[in-house]
């Protein structure tokens, strides 16, 4: 029989453990069994409570977002201007929660599902028109005409940041990726005032 309240607990073990071993393995070339033993428990366990290491896979990413969106949400609370709020979504981005290699591999991991898992493309889609949406509402006070590109830009940075970090030999710090994403903020700010 079931212990009662354990169902939680094992998917978020499952969860963590499918995070670390792509980390580990640095790509989506894992084992429902090794997920599992890294979780402590057994392949028909994780099999019982996802049905398939793709669902494994998607949670994992729906965790992550979930990490994520929070730390933008409680960023944001703390700004008042567009800037700071532009500010604020790159810092978000990069917290050493967020940029641990084992994250840096799962984001990396998942746009690569993303382009054979419909699951992993809505998470996607959803990602990305929510980092989209938050920088074009800055970026539209701050210039309105050039918000379009502006958003495209820092956006494409942002995930550019993560993408180099997976193939990096050693790692880069948080605060070296929000450095050079914020000089290209100032940077293209700065060229709008000069204009």
């Amino acid at each position: 029989m079931p212990k009662l309240g354990m169902e939680p607990i094992r998917r978020s073990a499952l969860v963590e453990a499918t995070i670390s071993e792509i980390g580990a393995r640095g790509s989506l070339d894992v084992t429902v069994a090794q997920i599992a033993r890294r979780a402590g428990m057994s392949s028909a366990l994780a099999h019982h409570y996802f049905g398939s290491k793709e669902q494994m896979f998607v949670a994992a990413m729906r965790h992550i977002l979930a990490i994520y969106g929070a730390e933008v949400r409680g960023a944001l609370l703390m700004t008042r201007s567009p800037r700071q709020r532009i500010e604020a979504i790159i810092r978000a981005s990069f917290t050493p929660a967020q940029f641990r290699p084992e994250m840096v591999s799962a984001w990396l991991n998942f746009y690569v599902q993303a382009q054979r898992s419909d699951d992993a493309r809505r998470l996607l889609h959803i990602y990305q028109r929510r980092l989209r949406s938050n920088l074009h509402d800055a970026f539209r006070r701050l210039d309105p005409a050039q918000a379009r590109t502006l958003t495209r830009g820092l956006a494409a940075m942002i995930d550019g940041m993560y993408i180099r970090q997976a193939l990096r030999e050693g790692p880069m710090p948080p605060a070296a990726a929000v450095d050079v994403l914020l000089h290209y903020l100032d940077t293209s700010l700065a060229q709008k005032d000069s204009q």
